[in-house]
């Protein structure tokens, strides 16, 4: 057994625009389910869908919000692509890219791009 330092999963702190109320929504339109929540109306919330756990913070810097961006490994994305597909941003469609992923971008209410992505088993 090895006594090296081992990192897990990266629960990222986001900022969720002046609405979290609002937020929470549209993660859970996204398949997410809120697990906990701070404050009324909410100032903190987390959201998770499998192993994705995203903190939601209120925070209405648009450019904070604009300058954050999450990539989230997923299995099946064609499938989630058609779950998501009303969400997808304007140039955000599913198309493999020229470093080897499969991937797709929603913007979040507040701005925060997440790209979702899929390596194929020969490329990672």
């Amino acid at each position: 057994m090895s006594d090296l330092p081992k990192l897990g999963n990266i629960s990222p702190l986001i900022p969720a625009g002046e609405d979290v109320s609002a937020a929470i929504a549209f993660y859970e339109k996204l398949g997410f389910k809120m697990t906990h929540k701070e404050g009324d109306p909410p100032h903190m919330a987390i959201v998770e869908r499998d192993s994705a756990v995203l903190f939601l913070v209120r925070n209405g810097d648009k450019n904070l919000a604009n300058g954050t961006s999450l990539r989230i490994q997923v299995t099946g994305i064609e499938q989630l692509y058609r779950q998501m597909q009303e969400y997808i941003a304007p140039k955000g469609h599913l198309e493999t890219k020229p470093w080897g992923p499969k991937e797709f971008v929603i913007l979040d209410l507040a701005g925060v791009c997440l790209t979702f992505y899929e390596f194929s088993s020969n490329t990672h």
